[in-house]
């Protein structure tokens, strides 16, 4: 025996090693004689491929750009002139319950003063 398999000699066998061989160097060919339909539909799904890149890739003009980028300047603007205003009404709360506090403590302060003299001048005396 020569160490070859009898399924090589099968014409099944050699059709199967050929597109096998076919498929392992990327070289497409079909198994009927053929070629319009696979040719056809390689070149339906190009196309379909490529509208779908073109919209999606497809930059805008000019004039739309320019507009686009306006509105989101002006809404960035927008944006952090609410924030602005909104830090400033809030500091202007804090602000104004730091000074009532702060008068309160002086009030609690000038009280506690009235309440402890007249018991600083007892010790002082002893």
């Amino acid at each position: 025996m020569t160490g070859r398999d009898p399924a090589d000699f099968h014409p099944a066998a050699l059709e199967i090693k050929k597109e096998v061989k076919i498929m392992r160097y990327g070289r497409y060919e079909s198994s009927d004689s053929n070629s319009i339909g696979p040719a056809v539909t390689f070149l339906l799904i190009g196309i379909g491929a490529g509208a779908l890149a073109a919209l999606v890739l497809a930059p805008k003009t000019g004039k739309q750009f320019r507009r686009d980028l306006k509105r989101g300047y002006e809404d960035a603007r927008d944006t952090l002139q609410d924030w602005k205003e909104e830090t400033r009404d809030r500091v202007k709360d804090v602000k104004e319950r730091v000074r009532d506090a702060a008068e309160r403590g002086a009030d609690i302060a000038e009280e506690m003063r009235g309440k402890v003299e007249p018991l600083r001048r007892a010790i002082n005396r002893l």
